[in-house]
């Protein structure tokens, strides 16, 4: 039930934050939310696990989903996808 309302927040704050904001950024925000609910899943899934090396590793995903999410969304937001300039090309 958590994970339901969890995304349904997400997905209401998106849809609220999407007004005005141009399509570079709304996909910099899609990936944010996506790793975020992702990582949450993790955590989630770590929280009920009875093993302690498990439960570890699981929000050691967690943390490095974050934090791949927040580089990918940076990256959509200060570099041009279009000609690759981030990449020299």
């Amino acid at each position: 039930m958590k994970k339901i309302f969890a995304v349904a927040v997400a997905a209401g704050l998106f849809s609220l934050a999407a007004c005005n904001t141009s399509p570079r950024e709304q996909a910099a925000d899609n990936i944010e939310s996506n790793t975020e609910a992702v990582a949450d899943n993790l955590e989630d899934a770590a929280d009920v696990t009875g093993n302690e090396a498990a439960e570890a590793s699981l929000e050691n995903k967690a943390d490095a989903v974050r934090a791949t999410g927040q580089n990918q969304a940076e990256d959509m937001r200060t570099n041009d996808a279009d000609t690759n300039l981030s990449n020299g090309i």
